[in-house]
């Protein structure tokens, strides 16, 4: 069709106002009639941070099972166990003739630490010499060995000091104060009071859970026009030129639907485990504005690797581990080869979810996250190039495979014909 000359400007603005709510109409349609994408899109952002923040819920690990091979069998001995078995770190379950008897346990998982007091325990102290505790741990989980180290090391300094204040007998508690701990120290654990686990890793897994899920949720929906040959009736009446508008449409309508999702994730599922939280409301509305619209058009653009419903899942799902891993939360970002934090750059999870930890956890403003904000900004801007570039292709390739059904289905009809 020729362009009208006297159309206006405000003419071709309704239009394509008309154009992207048709586009957002008939996507949220699809959104919704398609059970896959409704649980990648809700049920899995719903349900998944829930089970995974019961997981964690406690926080720290308490009361690890543990064994004591006691070969002193003194006063002292005893006294060091009681006091291990007194920290809300460690619950010793019993004593063990031998090592080997408590390796035995450590097999069959009755405990997971053992605690070995040499027989010169007592007479090496009472000797004014320095005397050893052995401490083996099960390493397969490094929290059990946090905890069996933790609840060992503050049971000798305990007993450091009383050793201390018994042989040199002082007056005063002040004097007793000075000469156990000439140095006063404290230990103040800042933005994660309990030294948990789940506000360590939570806050870093919901941002990821919204690239994960848009990234399966989208795939689905395009593979499964790609598999029926359909992908080019996403247009307004089928017209392949309308690409921006298609992307736009589109995304718009996955857009508003996670935004409540976000604000799910974001704010009230934290509030409900009682996670550390500590953000500029209108700073984290700011900075997940183009996280958000970055990982829709980074999935948009990934989306031209599903050919068929399925193959969203074994292209996606196992990048969810090594993209926590290179963001340098879970990981310390210093430890992570050149290489592969380059390769992290590409996805937006990397800036989102060290942006969202500063803000949510450690309290930081807008502009203490520029670098981040910056990035995903520009992430989002390349990826919508790439998305119109993936969704034209898709939409030629798409019509193109119709036209030659289209023909094939014609020359069949037409050889029928004949042969009658």
């Amino acid at each position: 069709m020729k362009k009208n000359p006297e159309t206006s400007f405000f003419d071709i603005i309704k239009q394509a106002t008309e154009d992207l709510f048709i586009i957002w109409r008939n996507e949220m349609k699809r959104v919704v009639h398609d059970q896959g994408a409704l649980i990648f899109f809700l049920l899995v952002p719903f349900l998944y941070p829930i089970i995974y923040a019961f997981i964690y819920t406690n926080e720290t690990v308490r009361e690890v099972p543990a064994v004591v091979v006691d070969e002193s069998g003194s006063n002292l001995s005893r006294e060091f166990v009681q006091k291990v078995d007194a920290t809300p770190d460690v619950h010793v379950i019993g004593y063990c003739s031998d090592m080997e008897e408590a390796r035995n346990a450590l097999k069959e998982r009755k405990a997971y630490g053992i605690i070995r007091l040499p027989d010169d325990f007592s007479r090496r102290i009472n000797r004014t010499e320095q005397a050893t505790v052995a401490l083996y741990c099960d390493m397969s989980g490094l929290l059990y060995y946090k905890s069996m180290l933790v609840a060992c090391t503050d049971a000798s300094l305990e007993m450091n000091d009383e050793i201390i204040i018994e042989r040199k007998p002082l007056t005063t508690e002040r004097e007793e104060e000075i000469t156990t701990q000439p140095l006063k120290y404290e230990y103040v654990t800042m933005f994660n009071p309990t030294n948990g686990f789940a506000s360590f890793i939570i806050p870093a897994v919901l941002i990821l859970i919204i690239q994960q899920t848009l990234l399966l949720g989208i795939g689905l929906i395009n593979g499964s026009a790609r598999e029926r040959g359909l992908f080019h009736t996403h247009a307004i009446h089928g017209d392949v030129r309308g690409t921006l508008r298609l992307v736009a449409g589109k995304s718009l309508c996955y857009l508003m639907i996670y935004s409540v999702t976000a604000l799910w994730l974001l704010i009230y599922l934290p509030r409900l485990f009682r996670l550390v939280q500590i953000p500029q409301g209108w700073d984290l509305l700011t900075f997940m504005i183009p996280f958000i619209l970055a990982s829709i058009f980074f999935a948009m653009t990934l989306s031209i690797l599903v050919r068929q419903r399925e193959t969203c899942m074994p292209l996606f799902v196992f990048t969810s581990l090594p993209l926590l891993f290179i963001s340098g939360i879970s990981w310390p970002g210093a430890a992570v080869p050149e290489g592969w934090r380059i390769v992290s750059w590409l996805f937006p999870s990397t800036f989102g979810i060290n942006g969202f930890v500063r803000i949510n956890s450690l309290g930081a403003l807008l502009k203490d996250v520029q670098t981040e904000y910056i990035a995903l900004w520009i992430q989002t801007g390349v990826y919508f190039l790439t998305a119109c570039a993936t969704y034209r292709y898709l939409m030629y390739d798409s019509r193109k495979k119709a036209l030659a059904a289209r023909k094939k289905e014609q020359e069949e009809q037409t050889s029928n014909i004949t042969e009658r």
